[in-house]
């Protein structure tokens, strides 16, 4: 391999940033910190709103716009590598197509389920929903489960239709990204092909407050049906002993607000919520979808904090009962409230379970070592496209 690489980096970023955005800027800061040169195409929803939605539509199925962008690309930079975070809406997997054509090595993280579910959670009236696994979704453009648009549903159950019609995610992607096993198992499930999907988790890097003295339980995230949020307020007020810190906004926030023990503290920066989980007792993980990878976890990890999370999906491979925190059943206010108090009454356990989840991040969720995961798929992915060529 060279010694340094160049990466292009594609995404199509959201208009709300949220946690997918955030592990995109990491990994250009990491890759830029080892040396390799990096280029990004990005793109951003706000275009959204200055395009007629017909051409939406037709740049989600296939981007003429991107194909013309990234080939003019190559002619100036041609990269070793191109890495693929998200393509969804404006990208479109017409990039896959370009590359091909070029013959450079594409990795894709996924970071969602878009490629088996439109509306990317496996989540619907609140419940897990894999009606759409491994078939055609027609379910979810009949039900509208994308924005609880008809229409949109089926421009996005399209997208996933024609391109598994002609080959793209089984042809035209050298390697995916998932994040977990359980993420793994799942994009098998699926149809993605078993041999092209690795796993490297989230990371993060940065440096954690002095020991604080620890109490109460921290949320953080966007206050949304699918993060749990009335499953958090419901246990809350049964376990009104306890006192929850809450950190983020969302439009659930109303469900949160005027319970005794809820302190509500906004939107922080990243400082504060590393200050705010470098003094909890454990961090609340509620979700009732599929979580592919908080990177909150990965946060909490560092600060030496525990998790308390649903029993559900990677959540349950991600966090060791009684070892890195504690598991209830999803969607169980009543379950949920348990664990607090237990907590609350074992606060020396506790602590314990912060310095496992400190010990587990430093070997396996610190940057170095994703960084050298990293570049090992890299590798795998150049090495199979040079052989393929020399091949032909």
């Amino acid at each position: 391999m060279k010694s340094k690489l160049n990466v292009l980096v594609v995404h199509n970023a959201y208009q709300q940033k949220g946690g997918e955005d955030t592990v995109v800027e990491a990994e250009l800061v990491l890759l830029r910190s080892h040396g390799h040169q990096v280029t990004t195409y990005f793109r951003h929803n706000d275009e959204i709103a200055r395009i007629a939605p017909m051409l939406a539509a037709e740049q989600t199925l296939w981007s003429r716009k991107t194909t013309k962008e990234i080939l003019a690309m190559f002619d100036v930079s041609r990269p070793d590598v191109i890495h693929v975070h998200n393509t969804f809406p404006l990208i479109s997997p017409s990039l896959y197509w370009a590359a091909s054509k070029a013959g450079i090595p594409v990795v894709q993280t996924l970071h969602n389920f878009r490629l088996l579910c439109p509306q990317a959670m496996f989540l619907r009236q609140g419940k897990v929903c894999e009606d759409c696994l491994g078939h055609i979704p027609w379910r979810a453009a009949m039900r509208g489960c994308y924005r609880d648009s008809k229409a949109q549903s089926t421009v996005v159950a399209g997208m996933v239709v024609m391109h598994r019609a002609i080959g793209t995610w089984q042809k035209k992607v050298t390697r995916y990204i998932a994040l977990n096993e359980f993420c793994r198992q799942k994009f098998i499930e699926g149809g993605l092909p078993a041999d092209r999907i690795m796993v490297k988790p989230n990371f993060v890097d940065f440096k954690v407050p002095k020991d604080i003295a620890r109490a109460g339980f921290l949320f953080v995230g966007r206050l949304s049906t699918e993060k749990g949020v009335q499953v958090l307020a419901k246990a809350a007020e049964i376990a009104a002993n306890t006192c929850i810190r809450v950190v983020g906004t969302g439009s659930e926030t109303s469900v949160v607000q005027g319970i005794a023990n809820v302190q509500l503290l906004g939107p922080l920066d990243g400082n504060g919520v590393t200050l705010e989980m470098s003094r909890a007792m454990a961090l609340v993980l509620p979700s009732i979808w599929y979580e592919n990878f908080p990177r909150t976890l990965v946060e909490a990890f560092a600060c030496g904090l525990p998790v308390i999370a649903s029993r559900l999906g990677a959540l349950a491979e991600l966090v060791q009962e009684g070892t890195t925190g504690l598991l209830f059943e999803a969607g169980n206010a009543e379950d949920l409230a348990s664990k607090l108090r237990w907590a609350h009454n074992n606060p020396q356990k506790m602590l314990e379970m912060g310095k496992n989840a400190r010990r587990q991040y430093e070997s396996e969720f610190a940057a170095e070592k994703n960084y050298q995961q990293l570049i090992a798929i890299y590798q795998i992915a150049i090495d199979e496209v040079r052989n393929e060529r020399l091949r032909a």
